[in-house]
């Protein structure tokens, strides 16, 4: 990825490896989920000042947009002594990178009791962008159709059948490094007409070096139109859950397509047999009129500057709106969802 610098930070008790945390170093802009207006203002500063609110910052988590624990360390092990430990190896690194700010991610509900303790270091507990999630109750993708309500499954198909009318039809592949310049193509034309979020850049080496790290655990949905690639979804089998990674098309155009890659998941994650599907952030209309949930997700944000640190998570909040979907009521019951696996 571009312009991400990497570390590992190893905590030991002892001599006992017990606590590991990937720290990065990225440029990213201070009004990530900017609302409109803000965004029209920022948009028309930067065509004079282009890193306008643009800050290098010191972040603790995964790089890519997924979700997860920004450490990992045995129950045995406090929380409050890894984050006290973890947080002076971050200001340490902090300085010495010139990085204004910090941020650990992500924290969904399972981590809201860490808040406290990085509340009492300083940091501000802010929103993010929300992660969506669909526990996968069916055995076969046609017992997932049946359990929808009559509305949302006519939805669905309308926008499938055109899909299949216009020639469009998809594969599942393990091995797409060899696809790894046209995957990222397709990739850098969505992230560039994205609207709602935009952060990591991801390069072809990506694309190449996936699959052989993670083998037969990752895999890649091409959809094709005759002949012609013109989009596909990457996806990561994480233990029990199917992870949505990515989505890149060969145009980006508002259409039925989207719906067709997202619903083509959903049955993937059924086929494969996982028991959750991450779908990610963004797009939650869509992902909703499938079933999807969506999931709150907290950022720990602070300066590196004790001085100007007060000042960040009101500024923060200021300059950055959340969406928060309301749930929506896709499936008949939960009785009738589908058959238990």
């Amino acid at each position: 990825m571009n312009d991400f610098t990497y570390r590992y930070i190893v905590g030991y008790v002892e001599s006992e490896p017990v606590v590991i945390a990937a720290v990065y170093t990225v440029t990213t802009d201070i009004a990530i989920f900017a609302p409109p207006i803000v965004r029209r203002l920022l948009d028309g500063v930067r065509k004079v000042l282009p890193n306008f609110l643009k800050w290098k910052m010191l972040e603790c988590g995964t790089p890519i947009t997924i979700s997860s624990p920004p450490y990992i360390c045995p129950a045995s092990v406090s929380d409050e002594s890894v984050i006290e430990a973890l947080n002076r190896d971050f200001r340490r690194l902090a300085k010495r990178e010139r990085c204004l700010i910090i941020v650990v991610r992500d924290f969904e509900p399972n981590a809201y009791h860490l808040r406290e303790p990085f509340r009492r270091l300083g940091y501000h507990w802010t929103d993010s962008l929300p992660n969506t999630y669909m526990e996968i109750r069916w055995r076969t993708p046609q017992e997932y159709q049946a359990s929808m309500r009559s509305y949302f499954r006519s939805k669905l198909n309308k926008h499938l059948k055109r899909n299949r009318e216009a020639g469009v039809r998809h594969e599942l592949i393990d091995d797409f490094a060899p696809l790894a310049e046209t995957l990222c193509a397709q990739w850098m034309e969505v992230h560039t007409h994205a609207s709602e979020f935009q952060r990591e850049v991801l390069t072809p080496t990506f694309y190449r070096e996936l699959p052989k790290s993670m083998g037969a655990l990752t895999k890649v949905l091409l959809f094709y139109k005759g002949d012609a690639l013109v989009g596909h979804a990457l996806l990561l089998m994480d233990g029990e859950m199917l992870r949505w990674l990515y989505v890149g098309r060969e145009k980006a155009e508002n259409d039925s397509l989207y719906i067709y890659v997202a619903e083509k998941v959903v049955e993937t994650a059924i086929e494969l047999g996982a028991k959750r599907l991450e779908m990610g952030l963004t797009t939650y209309p869509i992902k909703q009129d499938l079933g999807a949930e969506v999931v709150p997700i907290k950022l720990a944000i602070r300066a590196s500057w004790g001085l100007i640190n007060p000042f960040v998570g009101l500024g923060y909040a200021l300059l950055n709106k959340v969406p928060h979907p309301s749930p929506r009521q896709v499936f008949k019951s939960s009785a009738d969802a589908g058959g238990e696996v």
